[in-house]
């Protein structure tokens, strides 16, 4: 069975940094891209940032120049570093990876980010 767990998040001040990781268990082989959704109160869930199964990385405009993502397909997981936080990237972020051939994605449980003084 196929599951995505999160690990990190928390609450921080502005301009600080947290590490978010995501680890996959099951069959690696059906999936292919891995990454981060948040979704705010009161807002649509958005993609935050994405790699590719041979590391090519794509970012939000919002997060960009701040946030890192990165993978290591030997232990399945995923890593977001997120530098310079702001107070508007409060939300809860969300682990994702899109089954291959399919429509369906796979979700983490959500871990909550906080970014306030």
């Amino acid at each position: 069975q196929v599951q995505l767990v999160e690990s990190g998040g928390g609450s921080v001040q502005p301009g600080g940094s947290l590490r978010l990781s995501c680890a996959f268990s099951g069959n690696i082989n059906v999936i292919n891209d891995m990454g981060w959704y948040r979704q705010a109160p009161g807002k649509q869930r958005e993609l935050v940032a994405a790699i590719s199964s041979d590391g090519r990385p794509n970012y939000a405009d919002s997060v960009k120049g701040r946030f890192t993502i990165s993978r290591d397909n030997a232990k399945s997981t995923v890593t977001l570093q997120m530098n310079s936080l702001k107070p508007e990237d409060t939300a809860v972020y969300y682990c994702y990876a899109p089954r291959v051939f399919s429509d369906y994605v796979y979700w983490g449980q959500g871990t909550q980010v906080t970014v306030s003084s």
